[in-house]
């Protein structure tokens, strides 16, 4: 099965490779381009027009992929899982969609966003639960401890890591090749997570995204070609935390998740000081890979940098969550 695996992710990249170089023109021709922050540092002005979108093709690479492993499956519970990602996709394709209509930056609305991530999580922990795929165990990385916790608990706590990890995953998402290069070495934790369990079907989808995301890294690295959009960003986002909950380990994103979480606390930081202090700033500007921007750092030693720390923090995942994985 782990030749399965490992043909997923060729192929996924194969497919997504070529997807680009015939989407990239008609994104142009279609005027799909990015709109930049007015807040944002005024050297990004430059990205105006940049496709977005790009999120697009490794999703249908992702699909193939699984399709063409499908007749060999005996758990389906990947497909919950890629429903569950494509679902926050669709919410992402929504917003990409009024930013192009519109040309402008702003999309959907942040209430209108969070109301269609809560029916999305919602709707992922009721499949999950009427499959049987969702316990109320809750496993302590590194103590090698389960605890239970009453079922309806359990369903909120669920929904919590869901909508929490799909926005930090967009947040993510602010220069070039950033996102991507983040998400490749969790994407290989959870594949490797996944074998080392026998779920072989649940790895096909993070392997097939590694080689999806490699080929769109091959358009995203500084200067960018195209960009995946909150359509890619969110249905990484989707795919991270529903793989983590798939395969009983929420609590591991703590590790794994370790970029996406330093992102968000810069944010809610920022904020918090600026209302606090009446107006001054904790960093020169938030998300942080952002106050690195401003510090003079170019964007790839920003995604070198932060790249290497996500794949340092999944090696630390790997390691907290042996007692599971053992059993």
């Amino acid at each position: 099965m782990m030749t399965r695996v490992l043909l997923s992710a060729i192929g996924a990249f194969l497919l997504a490779s070529l997807l680009n170089k015939l989407m990239i023109p008609v994104l142009r021709a279609l005027k799909a381009g990015q709109s930049i922050r007015e807040v944002g540092p005024t050297w990004h002005n430059s990205k105006s027009g940049t496709p977005i979108m790009g999120g697009l093709m490794f999703i249908a690479a992702a699909l193939v992929c699984m399709l063409v492993n499908l007749p060999a499956m005996t758990d389906t519970t990947v497909f919950y899982v890629f429903l569950m990602s494509a679902c926050f996709g669709f919410v992402g394709f929504l917003d990409d969609f009024a930013k192009v209509k519109h040309h402008r930056n702003l999309g959907l609305t942040s209430v209108q966003k969070i109301l269609l991530q809560m029916a999305f999580a919602a709707l992922f922990v009721y499949l999950m639960y009427r499959k049987g795929s969702l316990t109320s165990m809750l496993y302590i990385p590194f103590l090698n401890r389960i605890i239970h916790i009453h079922p309806i608990a359990y369903v909120f706590f669920s929904m919590f890591v869901v909508v929490g990890t799909v926005n930090s995953v967009n947040l993510t998402d602010g220069i070039d090749g950033l996102s991507a290069s983040v998400t490749i070495p969790v994407m290989a934790f959870f594949a490797a997570a996944a074998l080392a369990v026998d779920k072989w079907e649940l790895a096909i989808l993070p392997a097939a995204l590694i080689g999806g995301l490699a080929a769109y890294l091959c358009y995203n690295w500084h200067p960018a070609k195209l960009f995946m959009g909150d359509t890619g960003s969110l249905f990484l986002g989707g795919a991270v935390c529903s793989l983590a909950i798939a395969l009983d380990m929420p609590l591991v994103l703590i590790f794994v998740g370790f970029v996406y979480i330093v992102e968000t606390l810069s944010v809610i930081l920022q904020v918090s000081y600026f209302k606090l202090t009446h107006g001054k700033r904790l960093f020169k500007m938030s998300p942080i890979h952002h106050h690195f921007e401003m510090c003079g750092w170019k964007e790839e030693k920003i995604v070198l940098v932060f790249a290497a720390v996500s794949a340092v923090m999944c090696l630390v995942g790997w390691f907290s969550v042996q007692g599971l994985i053992g059993r």
